[in-house]
Formats: C-alpha cells, structure tokens, sequence
C-alpha cells in the first residue's frame, strides 16, 4: 500500500502544476484590476498605470507565473492586492476559522446521520423508516442557501438565539471567554450545515443496511442463531458503512475548504468567503493561492477516501 500511496501522490504533482497554470491563465482573462476604485475612486489613469507597471501586470502571463513559481518555491505566495498583507498569513488566519467551523459541522452531521440511516434501514417500510426518509427527501429538495437564509432569519433575527456575523464578539476577552464565543457564533451555522448534509449519508446508510441484511452471510448468522443485535454490529454496519467511507476522505479535507453559502450569509471570515472576495476585488494572488490549495485538498481526499475504504473493508485494495 505504501508503494501505491506514493505513486499517487507523485502523480499529484503534474496534476498540480496544470491546474495552477489554468487557474492563473483564467484569472487573467477576467475583466478588470485590482487597483481600479480600491484604492482612491479619484485616481488619475497614470496612477493606475504605475501601479499595473510595478506589479508587473502588464508583463506576459507566462513571465508572470515563472516569476510566481520562483517565489513559491522560496515560500512566498505574494502579497493580498486587497488587504497589503502576505497571502500566507491571510490563508492561515482564515483557516483556522474554517476549520473550525467545518469540524463541527462534520461532527453533527456523522452523529446525526448515522443513527438516523441505522434506523430507517433497521425498520425498513415502517413509520420509523417513512418519518427519516420524509426528513431526507425536504433536505435534498429545499437548496442550501435557503435553509441558510431561513435558518439566519428566525433564530438570529426573529428570535435572537445566536447570533448572524463572525466568529468571536469583540467584547470577548480571555481564553475561556474567546472559546465560549467562538462556539456560540459556530452552533447555528454548523448546525444548518449538518442537517443539510445528514441526508445523503442517511440514505447511503440506510440502503447499505438493507442490502447487508438480505445477503446470505446474515440469513446464515441467523439461522446458527446469532442475535439481531449482534449481526448488526459485527456484520451489516461494517459492510454498510462502505459507501460512508467513500465520502470520508473528502470530508476531511472538506476542513480547510470552507462553504462558500455559510460563510457569505453568516459574513463568517473563513476559507470561502476569502476566495469570494478575492474574485470580486481580482486579488490574483490570493485567488491562485486558494485554487491551488484547493485541488491539492480535493486530491487528497480521493487518496484518504480510498485509504479508508481498504482499512474498513480488507478485500479492498488501493491500486
């Protein structure tokens, strides 16, 4: 397994080098700078001009990403356009919020959704199984923004639970105090993020419960007389959680992806709603930065997805 997991990474290397050159490539061809009116609305065009020249965007695009290359392998991603800070230290001040925020929502939705798919599949055709399939079906249905928007609307304006914007209140102070806030600005959101992703894990489940109870190594089980209690837990759920581990891998790189959706509705200063500012201000630095680290994440979770499928299931083997 070592071997392969190797290769595969080594084969991530050319797959990254191409998606920085599209992504550089594309970032370009959008209109506009990211000096225009971000500085001072009453420019004159020679500032302009002056700026565009010492930041070397009027050179070529391939003199522009070698000379982004070069950089990068000193460890410099460049500077913000936007914020005039490192693109590194911008990321990192941003990650740490998202990752926060994504682990608690990853957390709710496996605590919620595996129950909820063990339960309809173990009573299967019932009201049990009808009532979980109901609530699935109005989460795949309803699209995300707006249970986002609903959910921001009636518990942090109408009632005032929690509460819309952030991650910490500025009044908050000390270490306990800090912590305490940052829990209280992550409960809504991850809570509506978690019941919104509990549906497709609910239904893998559910129906990887169904199938293992049917195959012939359970009807045997329970013909020698093996209890249903234990056939569930050292038979079905291991084999019924196959299709979850296909998604594991991706959800833990999920971390430092952040949600577009959440963190522009809750103006939750993480991962997405930096790489949407990057687009509307033509922050090229940032933008590739983000891209970049992105598809570096997406190919790792399809390496730990398929990693953890082998350990869950021996037969299954990464080629």
């Amino acid at each position: 397994m070592w071997k392969t997991i190797l290769r595969r990474v080594l084969i991530m290397i050319p797959e990254l080098i191409i998606l920085s050159v599209l992504v550089f490539i594309l970032s370009k061809q959008l209109p506009g700078d990211p000096f225009t009116g971000s500085i001072n609305p009453k420019s004159s065009p020679g500032q302009l001009h002056h700026l565009m020249q010492i930041n070397g965007l009027y050179d070529p695009w391939y003199q522009q990403y070698w000379n982004w290359v070069i950089h990068l392998f000193h460890g410099d991603l460049g500077n913000s356009y936007e914020y005039q800070e490192p693109v590194s230290a911008i990321i990192a001040s941003r990650a740490i919020n998202t990752f926060w925020l994504s682990l608690v929502t990853m957390i709710m939705t496996y605590v919620i959704g595996i129950p909820l798919g063990l339960y309809a599949g173990r009573h299967e055709g019932k009201l049990q199984d009808t009532l979980v399939r109901i609530y699935s079906y109005v989460t795949m249905s309803v699209p995300f923004f707006v249970v986002l928007v609903l959910g921001c609307w009636i518990f942090g304006y109408d009632l005032s639970w929690f509460p819309t914007t952030g991650s910490v209140s500025p009044q908050a102070s000390g270490f306990f105090g800090v912590f305490i806030s940052r829990v209280y600005h992550m409960i809504l959101p991850a809570t509506l993020g978690a019941l919104f992703a509990t549906s497709g894990i609910t239904q893998y489940l559910r129906s990887g419960v169904i199938d293992a109870r049917n195959s012939n190594y359970v009807k045997t089980a329970q013909a020698k007389g093996v209890s249903m209690d234990d056939i569930y837990q050292h038979h079905i759920l291991r084999n019924a959680l196959l299709p979850i581990a296909a998604f594991a891998g991706y959800s833990i790189t999920g971390l430092l992806g952040g949600s577009l959706f959440t963190e522009q509705i809750f103006s939750y200063p993480g991962m997405g709603l930096l790489f949407l500012n990057a687009v509307n201000f033509r922050d090229y630095t940032v933008m590739t930065a983000l891209v970049l680290l992105y598809g570096l994440l997406s190919l790792l979770g399809t390496l730990l997805s398929d990693i953890a499928l082998s350990v869950i299931d021996p037969r299954i083997r990464v080629e």
